[in-house]
């Protein structure tokens, strides 16, 4: 992708191109969402909707036709959820000179109708307010502001064929582009640039994608390994169309609301690859910005070795998963693949003969053979909720996405103490830390030492590519600080970053964990139980055999798999 738009990118609207270059094979450019629409509305049933779908075509155009919805509905639908006002076009009389505001050529490609003019904005009347190249193309064009309003689609074309010689809608697909073209709009400008924005992401592994608007442009960043990078910019003119265009694909997001955040999913294929993206809008100074989460379904590590278990950790860590009951829980920031690991152990563990139910906000990735439960908390569907309804289904592991409060604690607690196994997640610096953690939050330590199992914390550190790493030596300085004896070197494979083709440059390609299994035995129990400060527990720990996180980045820097640079970035807070 380019650092710069101009008239050589492909992804950018020329936007006085000729007319035929943008075909619009349909009335409205998203039906589906139009349906559902009208659904919410009560204009329509879902079961109408169905029947309408099976019948191919345009479902929309089959409901006016066989239902009593009404064209007028349609419009103060679509008006209502564009926060557009609706005009009657059959009340209104159009002066001449407010028809000469738009040349005939760009009325018919774009089906607008101009309808008053009061010398600052030039008030346009068009049927589908979701077709953003329109919204967004159409004051460009003219050169001057607009003010949208809807009207139903027949009165448009009627007003068309009396004052541009348009003699049907068909005609008007005629002149607009191609006719007969299938599906979306997909030669549009502002959906190739969203298009070519997601498979670019895919292509460089990206997890996030932001969508940041500055003062005079819109800045394109995605996350690849944990690190942010620019890779594109865009003039500032775009954003409202790309926003519309991304809220429109989630199916949930209102194009209206602008002043207030809001989340949406994304499900779509790319490169035949099944992607589900979530999304966030936050109103920003310079307008809304947008993060998307990309989870790739085929890119679910579901082994113990790859998410970067040597074989000392994963036996332990294998048995300790393998127990009938208590709590085991991982720790650690935000994106420290948390929730990866917990998704794997539900892998290594899923039998036909044993139940397992999670709750989750939200559900990231389905797994076969496991009940899954979303929270959802507006219509009363919290953790605690969803947590004690699961108890009554009998499970035999439960996986909680995150113990955020004392009843979600609570509940935990009890579940593992009656039989059960639980995973879950918290945010803390290192393992032992969980312990105060759980204590801040209400839980009595004789419960903490009684149900939990084990702890494991854990960060991600970018794997050297396989392709390109080659030997190296560290300094003295990286030396000292990782606090290695140099007796430790005489065996060991040191290997830096290069950077070739495969890792784009960066000499890094994917990530692995680097983890801390503070495993709670009868001593610790004590120790919990004694109230010991979390930093004296720590140091026992590592007394009685903890491996801490920068201990274990430190065998993966001698097997060559990772470099000293990247080890003491991740755990820079566990210089013991």
């Amino acid at each position: 992708m380019s650092g710069t738009a101009d008239a050589g990118n492909p992804w950018i609207p020329d936007l006085r191109r000729a007319s035929n270059d943008l075909p619009k094979p349909t009335v409205f450019s998203n039906e589906d969402y139009l349906a559902d629409l009208l659904v919410e509305a009560g204009a329509v049933t879902q079961e109408q909707v169905d029947h309408a779908r099976a019948k191919g075509g345009s479902p929309v155009e089959t409901l006016l036709a066989d239902t009593e919805l009404t064209e007028s509905t349609v419009a103060a639908v679509l008006a209502q959820n564009a926060g557009l006002e609706v005009v009657n076009l059959d009340g209104v009389t159009i002066s001449p000179e407010v028809n000469s505001a738009i040349p005939d050529d760009i009325a018919c490609r774009y089906r607008a109708v101009p309808v008053a003019d009061d010398g600052v904005y030039l008030s346009v009347a068009v049927a589908d307010p979701f077709d953003f190249e329109t919204m967004d193309s159409l004051p460009q064009v003219l050169g001057r502001e607009v003010l949208f309003v809807v009207a139903n689609h027949s009165q448009i074309a009627s007003f068309l064929k009396q004052f541009y010689g348009a003699k049907d809608k068909h005609d008007m697909l005629d002149v607009a582009g191609a006719p007969g073209a299938e599906g979306e709009d997909s030669d549009a400008p502002i959906i190739k640039l969203v298009q070519n924005l997601l498979s670019e992401a895919m292509r460089m592994r990206a997890s996030d994608i932001h969508i940041e608007p500055l003062e005079t442009s819109v800045r394109i960043r995605y996350r690849v390994d944990g690190r942010l990078a620019e890779v594109d910019n865009h003039p500032k003119k775009l954003l409202p169309a790309i926003i519309a265009r991304l809220k429109v694909m989630s199916g949930s997001m209102s194009i209206a609301e602008k002043r207030l955040p809001q989340d949406g999913r994304i499900q779509l294929k790319v490169g035949g690859k099944e992607i589900d993206l979530r999304v966030s809008s936050v109103p920003s100074n310079h307008g809304e910005s947008i993060v998307m989460r990309i989870l790739d379904k085929s890119a679910l590590v579901l082994g113990l070795p790859e998410l970067g278990f040597f074989s000392d950790d994963q036996a332990t860590f294998e048995e300790l998963i393998g127990l009938p009951d208590g709590i085991i829980l991982v720790t650690g920031p935000t994106g420290s693949g948390k929730t990866t690991t917990l998704y794997t152990c539900l892998n290594v563990i899923n039998r036909p003969d044993r139940k397992i139910i999670t709750v989750e906000d939200p559900v990231e990735y389905e797994l076969p053979g496991i009940n899954q439960v979303m929270v959802k908390a507006d219509v009363g569907m919290t953790f605690a909720a969803a947590l004690r309804a699961m108890l009554r289904q009998a499970p035999n592991i439960i996986m909680i996405g995150e113990i955020r409060d004392a009843e979600t604690a609570n509940i935990a607690i009890n579940a593992a103490l009656t039989g059960h196994l639980v995973l879950s997640t918290l945010h803390t610096n290192d393992a032992p830390s969980a312990v105060a953690r759980l204590a801040d939050i209400g839980i009595k330590r004789f419960l903490i030492a009684s149900a939990v199992r084990a702890i494991l914390a854990q960060r991600l550190t970018r794997k050297l590519c396989p392709a390109c790493k080659a030997p190296a030596q560290l300094t003295e300085k990286q030396m000292r600080s990782l606090n290695l004896d140099p007796s430790r070197l005489g065996d060991a494979t040191i290997m830096g970053p290069v950077g070739c083709e495969k890792c784009r440059g960066g000499g890094y390609k994917g990530r692995m964990g680097i983890f801390e299994l503070f495993q709670v035995d009868d001593e610790v129990r004590h120790l919990i139980n004694e109230n010991m400060a979390s930093a004296q527990l720590r140091k026992r720990a590592r007394e009685l055999g903890m491996r801490t996180m920068r201990e274990d980045g430190i065998r993966k820097v001698l097997a060559g798999l990772t470099s000293a640079e990247e080890v003491l970035h991740v755990t820079m807070s566990d210089a013991d």
